[in-house]
């Protein structure tokens, strides 16, 4: 019972994050915002789990860490460019569609036909969409939806990548080097195409957001997560932490004022039982001639 309650109280702070990014860009610009926290991370869990990073300042680890880093990066980057012009509903449940993403991206590493299932999920999933995100009487929908959609394509690439490198790495340094890359990648690009924030600005409760973001959103929920998946099985993990959209949209009600509508609750009703159908549904069992080695030959039990 306590490694399920860890891993609902990390969908709870993740919930919650959604309003305090919400607060935060208002003050950073994007790119400046998730570069400061992907770097503090890093350096806070480097501090922590530096047992852990002996021997792994490598070539191949620090270009894992590279990788992972650039995709984590733009994954943050754009959903919170998308939150910036969105409410924090609207950017949870949209950005939880990546689960509904993850076996349609897999077909093309691994040949694995998404199941019966997965397809159901998916035509789900784009009618909550339509309902969440596009105006009604026409088919037009808003930038801030439109980039939340386009950051869980890069949700779904990064759980894919991270499952991959995971097998050949310590996964605690490549976590490590994922957020201090990542933080460099956003420093950069915020210097060199956005305005210098207002020192004005950084107020005593930026400061606050801004550590929710850092030691909770990523240091507390990362220990709570992975504790938790060590002790639960997949289906009851996945399914516990798909409620984070739910989290995110009672936090925007609750904390940020934000009015559902019926058209709404009922697009998050379907999105959300599209993230059910696809992480509950049984996998879709192997043919003879399927079965092949290949890196990405364990990735497929995302799909279920």
């Amino acid at each position: 019972m306590a490694y399920k309650l860890m891993l609902l109280g990390a969908t709870i702070i993740w919930g919650i994050a959604f309003v305090v990014m919400k607060d935060a860009v208002d003050v950073l610009p994007p790119a400046q915002l998730i570069g400061v926290r992907f770097l503090l991370t890093g350096l806070l869990m480097a501090a922590v789990f530096h047992r852990s990073l002996g021997g792994t300042a490598n070539g191949p680890c620090l270009r894992a860490g590279l990788a992972l880093g650039a995709v984590t990066f733009l994954a943050f980057w754009v959903q919170t460019v998308g939150l910036a012009s969105t409410t924090p509903a609207k950017n949870a449940f949209l950005t939880a569609t990546y689960c509904v993403i993850v076996p349609f991206l897999l077909w093309g590493l691994t040949r694995k036909r998404p199941t019966l299932a997965n397809v159901g999920a998916a035509f789900m999933g784009i009618a909550g969409i339509g309902l969440v995100s596009l105006t009604a009487g026409s088919f037009t929908m808003e930038f801030g939806d439109a980039m939340t959609l386009l950051c869980a394509v890069f949700f779904a690439t990064q759980i894919i990548a991270i499952s991959h490198y995971s097998r050949h790495f310590n996964v605690l340094a490549l976590t490590v080097y994922q957020f201090l890359f990542g933080g460099i990648m956003g420093l950069v690009l915020g210097g060199l195409t956005e305005p210098a924030p207002d020192l004005a600005a950084f107020t005593p409760e930026f400061a606050f957001n801004l550590f929710y973001l850092v030691v909770f959103a990523s240091g507390v929920c990362y220990v709570l997560q992975n504790v938790g998946l060590a002790h639960v099985a997949p289906a009851q993990g996945s399914l516990l932490l798909s409620l984070e959209s739910v989290f995110g949209v009672l936090a925007s009600v609750l904390l940020y004022g934000e009015v559902v509508t019926g058209r709404m609750m009922a697009g998050f009703a379907l999105i959300f039982a599209a993230i059910l159908v696809s992480e509950l549904a049984p996998a879709r069992k192997k043919k003879p001639e399927e079965v092949a080695e290949s890196d990405f030959e364990e990735l497929a039990e995302i799909a279920s």
